[in-house]
């Protein structure tokens, strides 16, 4: 598997060949603590079937850390960061391997946040500066010939010099111990972004974003602070509401749903996000009823792994990979009619050269575009539909002016494709490249 850069223009991830690598991963937060291998198979095994590409998973896990593993092992020698305990890591080596066979990444936290700063949660807090830059050696050393994409941070506030100093420390090992080989990026906290702790940093390659459990919450306007950023860097949506969640957290407002989860993946991927991450509330904790349960969930992972959400993600890359990929640019400016919040809220992206757009339209609505921000003299409009990864070629149109299209009907949310007819583009979704090397 090919080793990972950032693309010349600083928007993306590409291959060391410089082809487009699509991010699309998974929080499965707990999956090194506590999954066997059998059940570690199965996950990953499903995982690739549904066409993501990267799996986010935390070597020193916040939720019953104190538990050993589904082997009876546990992490550390007495919560000492300087003292891995092998067992347990041979573990980890083997969920690593068997995901590179089939054709994932892992997105490798080094620690839960709590490890360093508790302010909630159960810690305890092990980190110095010194003994973070040890473990982040250890482990750039063990992985450094993997599909390995270090993360750290985790889902708490740098608040402190001495934070700061611990995560750099543990950068600086991990780069150390792999020679450079992978990319390093921060998992913030919720409603924040990396760009707020480290936003220059020449060791962090990427910005992730946490936008958070809420129905609606605007992670277009998190995507576009960032994309804004300089020094350019590429920016995600590493943690939106997740599938099968308590809106807000509170069962009141009820549960988050595959509708609620597609209009996070639009909003962001169409905002300038060069990828996107799905989160389901049963799976990151791999819950099942032995298990002490955390936030209300409500479904057994095994059943959780199917939702619908999660088998639709991969048409949201498959649509932006049968276009030209690494040209691509956010832009507001298509959309005439009111752009709308919340559920009504439509997000525009196109091509540099304006040979497509794309115009994701959250609550079915006429939207009207100023096809002059597009090229060539006819444009074929289809409507892809976010559902099933299907497109319908509606019909063509004379490029130049406003334009008014009316999705179809037959589902909440639709994206509207506009392309320059003479650059014969495929049929929208149309998979022109190998999932597994994605």
């Amino acid at each position: 598997m090919q080793t990972l850069k950032v693309s010349d223009n600083r928007r993306f991830l590409v291959h060391a060949d410089g082809s487009p690598f699509f991010y699309l991963g998974d929080t499965a937060w707990e999956l090194f603590h506590r999954l066997d291998r059998a059940e570690s198979d199965y996950f990953l095994q499903e995982r690739a079937r549904q066409g993501f590409t990267v799996i986010q998973a935390v070597v020193l896990a916040e939720h019953e850390y104190s538990e050993p593993n589904a082997y009876g092992h546990l992490p550390l020698v007495g919560n000492d960061p300087t003292q891995p305990v092998e067992a347990y890591f041979e573990h980890v080596d083997w969920i690593v391997n068997r995901a590179e066979q089939l054709g994932l990444r892992i997105a490798m936290l080094p620690t839960w946040g709590d490890k360093w700063n508790k302010a909630w949660g159960e810690g305890p807090e092990i980190f110095t500066s010194e003994n973070a830059r040890t473990f982040g050696e250890f482990l750039g050393k063990r992985y450094a010939e993997k599909p390995i994409i270090w993360v750290l941070g985790g889902d708490r506030p740098v608040v402190t010099d001495s934070h700061k100093a611990v995560l750099r420390a543990m950068a600086e090992g991990l780069h150390e111990g792999d020679g450079g080989a992978h990319l390093r990026t921060l998992h913030p906290p919720g409603s924040y972004g990396s760009s707020l702790y480290f936003p220059d940093e020449e060791w962090l390659d990427f910005h992730m974003y946490q936008s958070g459990h809420s129905r609606n919450k605007a992670n277009y306007e998190c995507i576009e602070g960032d994309y804004a950023l300089t020094p350019t860097k590429p920016c995600m949506d590493a943690e939106p509401g997740y599938e099968d969640h308590p809106a807000g957290f509170d069962i009141a407002n009820g549960y988050l749903e595959h509708y609620d989860v597609r209009k996070s993946l639009y909003w962001a991927l169409f905002a300038g996000a060069f990828g996107h991450t799905y989160g389901c509330h049963p799976m990151w904790q791999f819950w099942e009823p032995s298990r002490n349960p955390i936030n209300v969930p409500r479904t057994r992972w095994q059943d959780a792994l199917h939702f619908p959400g999660a088998e639709q993600q991969h048409h949201a890359k498959d649509l932006l990979l049968s276009r030209p990929f690494l040209t691509r640019i956010p832009d507001q400016s298509l959309v005439v009619s009111e752009i709308g919040a919340g559920t009504h809220h439509i997000q525009a992206t196109r091509d540099t050269d304006g040979s497509y757009a794309l115009i994701y339209i959250a609550l079915s609505k006429p939207v009207q575009v100023d096809t002059d921000k597009l090229s060539g003299q006819t444009l074929t409009v289809y409507w892809f539909d976010p559902r099933t990864g299907t497109s319908t070629l509606f019909n063509t149109v004379e490029r130049g002016g406003v334009h008014t299209f009316t999705p179809p009907g037959g589902g909440l949310d639709w994206v509207l494709v506009l392309d320059d007819a003479a650059r014969n583009y495929a049929r929208p979704g149309t998979v022109v490249y190998s999932r597994s090397s994605a």
